[in-house]
């Protein structure tokens, strides 16, 4: 038995935005999101689940919006790749869905809540160890909460370590789905709820088209050639920097020398520049 990789957007939007996923993504919420003493008890999801839609995606991320029974609105995203920018446009997408709702001479207060909940496959908040992060608007000294209608709440999945032994609930049992129900062969014995179970049944490859398998390896293929691009540009950075952190180290040795008077070929020797260049850097030190 083999299992889609839920981090995937295709798979993430088949496990919790399809049509017959409502009770899979109440329990997640409910698992992922401290409501207090509420709880989510209905949903509608926006926008489900569609082959054709996926089909023309050229992005590494995909979100699945639902509006609870209390009228607020969750935007659930999974983002595999760390992007420049990324930080900003969840806060733009939050911000855009809560002041679309507002309708022309429309009231401010029928404004609903936005929560915007997003997985990461690495890390954005390397400062604190802590999995799940809530953040919102409030008086910088005193922490007093201006508002709650936009809350962005965060779960960054490598920050997750525990193992299958570990799992002690219903929380930690989602967290380990989501991080790493691709590499699984089979259902682990612990569980047993039905809506966890129901989310490894529409894992499950065996019952996907062939269409959906061929979407599946396109875009795991996509987003490994997109890691692979940010890898090696994070690589020649590196390689810059430290080329031009050697070659300014040179020239400031060099500075240093010839205002200790120290011979030209000397200089050159120790530094490896060229004469010309050194003169050059005599001539602007004079100005």
């Amino acid at each position: 038995m083999r299992f889609l990789d839920v981090k995937t957007d295709f798979a993430f939007k088949k496990v919790f935005g399809s049509e017959q996923s409502k009770n899979v993504l109440i329990s997640f919420l409910n698992a992922i999101i401290d409501f207090g003493e509420e709880r989510v008890t209905d949903l509608t999801i926006v926008d489900p689940y569609q082959i054709p839609l996926l089909k023309g995606m050229k992005d590494s991320y995909v979100d699945v919006k639902a509006v609870l029974s209390n009228q607020s609105k969750v935007i659930v995203e999974m983002q595999v790749l760390n992007v420049e920018g990324f930080e900003k446009r969840v806060l733009y997408n939050a911000a855009k869905l809560y002041s679309t709702q507002l309708k022309k001479s429309g009231k401010y207060t029928t404004l609903e809540p936005i929560i915007a909940l997003t997985l990461t496959d690495f890390e954005m908040f390397p400062e604190f160890a802590k999995t799940i992060s809530y953040w919102n608007l409030r008086e910088r000294e005193v922490l007093l909460q201006y508002s709650n209608d936009i809350e962005l709440i965060f779960a960054e999945l490598p920050k997750f370590t525990k193992t299958e032994a570990e799992l002690s609930s219903i929380t930690d049992k989602w967290l380990y789905f989501v991080k790493h129900a691709g590499e699984l062969e089979f259902v682990p014995e612990s569980f047993t709820e039905p809506q966890l179970l129901e989310a490894f049944d529409i894992a499950n490859t065996a019952g996907l088209s062939e269409e959906e398998l061929d979407i599946q390896f396109k875009r795991q293929d996509f987003i490994a050639m997109q890691q692979g691009a940010l890898e090696k540009a994070a690589k020649d950075g590196l390689e810059q920097g430290l080329a031009q952190g050697v070659e300014q180290g040179k020239i400031e040795t060099a500075l240093n020398m010839l205002r200790d008077q120290v011979p030209v070929e000397t200089i050159c020797k120790y530094t490896g520049l060229d004469k010309d260049i050194i003169e050059q850097l005599r001539q602007r030190d004079k100005e």
